[in-house]
């Protein structure tokens, strides 16, 4: 295991009707006027929104509104969000839905005191020396943006979507989690937060690290369970108990608990983020396109996690059978949840064309230099190699 300091500051809020306390947690940390950046309108048709603006009513704080995040949110929507957040004269950030809001609130408060364009945070030019503070109400359980310090923008004029990690600025002080807030799913949206919370974990599990065995062993059991609780909310999505594990286990996933002491990949990604980037994609579809891919390609040059996998998450049985069948059978068996989840694992299927691979290494390249990952470096030939694996689902 390697040296590693593990700090998760952020106050999770969690159970029934807890948004309600939202006044409550933003005076505790010193907010005076707030900026709530959402998504789409359903907070508001849903009453939500004005359950929130209530309780910070109540509690003496000042708000405005900035709506209309898209999913992959935008570098054009983050200026929007500081242009406002300066003109209103906010000192506090408070996300309303899922990683999409969330990231963009991270983003909005780099740029809100830096005196320079945030986009250079994003594009390794600079390095941010604040940022104002954020707070969440979760309402979609997925990017584990409520409790890491990560971030994640779309510039579509680049055609770059590219990640930040900067905990020490930008984990939120707190995170409101009620699992009623997620009955009203589609499902989809359901199943690609599963996907995404899974692949925060497989990023941190397929690690070269030796003496890991309890962070693999509750990754394993973290997993078990997402997978478990997805059948259940297939069959009943209003199951509280269902709802909640996978609400806290999409925080586990990301808040950095799996990833302690080793080092960690990230190239799947990576490299769904290229898809997503050109494709407008959800990022949990492209992910059960890219994760079966890659392991694939991994199989060949470092079977090792794999077969773990295979065994302790996938539950296959290892008798009587090789490593390399023991992980084809496991990869398979994640295909296979994959489309129980209503997913397609084809690349061209998800995209409804055939993808210009060519452009997305290209891209890849750009953004990434020359390899990627650790667990199975991987040059952009590999790459390519994982985006053809992908196009055969």
């Amino acid at each position: 295991m390697e040296n590693f300091v593990f700090c998760s500051p952020t106050e999770f809020i969690f159970g029934k009707e807890t948004q309600k306390k939202t006044g409550e947690a933003l005076k505790k940390y010193g907010a005076r006027k707030v900026m709530i950046v959402y998504g789409s309108e359903r907070i508001k048709d849903n009453g939500l929104l004005k359950e929130i603006e209530d309780s910070m009513s109540e509690s003496g704080i000042e708000f405005c509104e900035f709506g209309g995040i898209a999913p992959n949110p935008t570098a054009d929507s983050v200026y929007a969000g500081i242009e406002k957040a300066r003109a209103e004269n906010v000192d506090f950030l408070l996300a309303v839905g899922g990683g999409s809001p969330i990231d963009a609130a991270k983003a909005i408060a780099l740029g809100v005191v830096a005196d320079e364009d945030f986009w250079n945070f994003y594009g390794g030019h600079s390095t941010p020396k604040g940022a104002l503070p954020v707070g969440v109400v979760l309402t979609i359980p997925a990017a584990g943006s409520e409790g890491s310090g990560n971030s994640v923008i779309t510039n579509e004029k680049t055609h770059q979507k590219i990640s930040v990690r900067y905990p020490n600025f930008l984990r939120p002080r707190f995170a409101i989690m009620n699992p009623e807030l997620t009955y009203s799913l589609p499902w989809f949206q359901t199943a690609c937060g599963i996907v995404d919370m899974m692949a925060h974990i497989f990023e941190r599990y397929f690690s070269n690290t030796p003496g890991t065995q309890l962070v693999d062993s509750y990754s394993e059991a973290i997993l078990r369970d997402i997978m478990d609780q997805a059948v259940t909310l297939r069959i009943d999505g209003n199951n509280y108990d269902a709802r909640a594990d996978v609400m806290w286990a999409g925080t586990l996933a990301h808040n950095g608990l799996c990833g302690v002491g080793k080092v960690e990949d990230w190239a799947s990604h990576r490299m769904e983020h290229e898809i997503s980037a050109f494709y407008h994609v959800a990022h949990g579809a492209g992910l059960a396109v890219v994760i079966p891919a890659w392991m694939t390609f991994c199989a060949k040059h470092n079977p090792d996690k794999l077969w773990r996998f295979a065994i302790n998450v996938m539950s296959v049985d290892p008798a009587d059978k090789s490593t390399d069948e023991i992980i084809e059978e496991g990869i398979s068996e994640l295909k296979q949840f994959y489309h129980d989840m209503g997913l397609t694992t084809n690349l061209q299927i998800l995209v409804g064309q055939k993808p210009d691979i060519d452009k997305m290494v290209e891209s890849l390249h750009r953004n990434m230099g020359d390899t990627l990952g650790s667990y199975v470096p991987l040059s952009m030939n590999d790459c390519r190699e994982i985006y053809e694996i992908a196009m055969q689902g």
